[in-house]
């Protein structure tokens, strides 16, 4: 008898998924990868969150990786790390290395029209600030998806830095001072980024 054929999907990340230790602790393990640039898109901050969103916003990119190789399985951990608050799209990208056009997952802000969006998320920052902390919120997921009725994403998330909050003051509420990036005109899934253009350096 002939083996069953594994699917397998190709994921551009963006955000915390750019740690190998996050992919690791999700995934048990590092699949191959290959830098990538989602066109059409910017990646916002998430005031109250420490991982970023991405919407389409005119002239603009968003810098990241393609996991390759993902298994349906793994697919579905994706899918329930991303929560409700994502929507998984598919989305052309192109290689860094070869400049080669590639159909990817890639999972994008829900609520196109969110006043909680603005400027722009650094992943150099996450990895000093929040890093260490995400990789623990992410155990914990994976520990909830082993117990009958667990919580999702988002519920463990807030628990989590909740919990966390007295032994890590510093918080986004840092950066209320920042310039906010509102979108607007999302009806058919293209938007506009109403912000000085200081505020979306490429």
């Amino acid at each position: 008898m002939g083996e069953a054929v594994v699917a397998a999907h190709n994921v551009f990340v963006y955000g915390s998924l750019l740690a190998d230790d996050v992919v690791r602790v999700l995934l048990n393990r590092v699949p191959t990868s290959s830098a990538a640039l989602l066109n059409g898109f910017h990646r916002f901050s998430i005031k109250g969150r420490v991982y970023p969103a991405i919407l389409p916003v005119q002239n603009r990119h968003v810098s990241g990786r393609v996991l390759m190789g993902i298994t349906d399985p793994e697919l579905h951990i994706l899918d329930e790390f991303e929560d409700v608050e994502y929507q998984r799209t598919r989305v052309e990208v192109s290689l860094l290395e070869s400049s080669d056009k590639l159909q990817a997952h890639a999972y994008v802000w829900s609520n196109a029209s969110d006043p909680n969006l603005y400027g722009d998320w650094d992943f150099e920052e996450w990895k000093q600030v929040h890093k260490e902390s995400f990789i623990k919120m992410t155990m914990g997921f994976m520990e909830e998806q082993e117990l009958p009725g667990s919580k999702p994403r988002v519920a463990t998330y807030e628990s989590f830095y909740q919990q966390d909050a007295a032994e890590k003051p510093r918080s986004l509420s840092n950066r209320r001072n920042q310039v906010t990036v509102t979108v607007s005109e999302v009806g058919d899934c293209s938007c506009i980024c109403n912000a000085p253009p200081s505020r979306l350096k490429e």
